[in-house]
């Protein structure tokens, strides 16, 4: 799935890349400004709060995300 960044102006994101582990954990990907990996290179939290603003952000990204292979430039 593919979602431009300027299409999401209007959504609360966590500032790191993220993945929902499962339905009560999120792991954390750190990067340096650079774009290397960071350290340390992830965190995780079980914090309800945050895996409630991930979980939010995920569900809302994937509704307007595009397919790969529908997505034009």
């Amino acid at each position: 799935m593919h979602l431009e960044l300027r299409d999401t102006c209007d959504l609360a994101l966590p500032g790191e890349d993220f993945r929902l582990v499962d339905s009560g954990r999120v792991r954390f990907h750190h990067f340096t400004g650079d774009g290397d990996r960071a350290d340390p290179r992830f965190s995780r939290t079980e914090d309800p709060a945050v895996v409630k603003l991930c979980t939010t952000a995920f569900d809302a990204v994937w509704e307007r995300a595009v397919p790969h292979g529908q997505y034009t430039v």
